[in-house]
């Protein structure tokens, strides 16, 4: 009873100054957040247009598509990730610009090969966190308004926002998980990893899910300025690619995680079943 008495204390004190400290930019936390969200897809899209020819090459001789189907796949990802990410930002046609994006990620997987990629599968399944949480805070604005085919037997605004909130904010900690196992181990990476895991299982919980996704954010801010620090690679390599890539990818699930602070974690949690008893 005493440490469970210690540990509440202890984690409303942290979410009291967090709340404190997210006071001047809480307004704007949505719109920040849907931007970092959406920061890996403007990368991704810029990128194939800056690189298109050496993107056309590796889709022919590496991956064997035909001329034409490589151009029409590039043109429509790089498209549709400039003008569905731009969607997202400015908060105009959340559900479809959450499929198209989708899918998207899922045919670069197939088309590049990647499938069977333990991190692109893990941070890929984190950023599909993020577009639902985008999904949940679209339809928490817009849930007061009627569906237009309300007399159809179906699932409720109300029950869409809380599955697509749980969905979030589980896939959202798989990058972290990924983080974990890639690269060499210390003492540091180990009680890093450790207390990560702790604030992982309480995101998906949704125990002081705020204060454990704010732990979180700091984390991945922090490892991804040092480990992808894209700016540093002078010379222009592969190299620089993927760990700009990464950089951007990890921008993406940081913004995930501060709509889920924003938010909160949700109806089906532990923090807000607590507050019925």
């Amino acid at each position: 009873m005493g440490f469970d008495s210690t540990l509440k204390t202890t984690s409303e004190r942290i979410e009291d100054l967090l709340e404190k400290i997210h006071g001047p930019v809480k307004p704007h936390l949505p719109a920040i957040s849907r931007f970092l969200i959406v920061a890996t897809f403007f990368e991704d899209g810029f990128r194939i247009m800056w690189q298109w020819r050496d993107q056309i090459h590796y889709l022919q001789k590496v991956r064997h598509f035909t001329e034409i189907l490589a151009t029409l796949f590039l043109a429509f990802n790089s498209a549709s990730m400039i003008l569905f990410a731009t969607c997202i930002i400015l908060n105009r046609l959340i559900p479809i610009s959450v499929a198209i994006l989708a899918t998207v990620v899922i045919g670069q997987a197939v088309a590049y090969g990647l499938v069977f990629d333990t991190m692109f599968f893990l941070r890929n399944l984190s950023i599909t966190g993020g577009l639902l949480l985008c999904l949940s805070e679209s339809i928490l604005r817009h849930r007061s308004k009627k569906s237009l085919f309300a007399s159809l037997p179906q699932m409720s605004e109300d029950e869409k926002h809380k599955y697509y909130q749980l969905a979030g904010r589980i896939l959202l900690v798989f990058l972290f998980i990924g983080f974990v196992f890639k690269g060499e181990w210390s003492m540091e990476r180990g009680i890093v990893s450790v207390i990560g895991f702790i604030a992982c299982g309480m995101v998906i919980v949704g125990f002081r899910a705020k204060s454990s996704a704010t732990f979180l954010v700091t984390i991945l801010c922090i490892a991804n300025l040092f480990v992808n620090n894209w700016w540093s690679v002078h010379h222009s390599t592969y190299t620089k690619d993927f760990l700009r890539y990464d950089f951007f990818q990890c921008l993406s699930i940081q913004g995930g995680l501060l709509l889920l602070v924003h938010m909160g974690p949700g109806r089906l949690s532990y923090d807000e079943k607590k507050k019925k008893f």
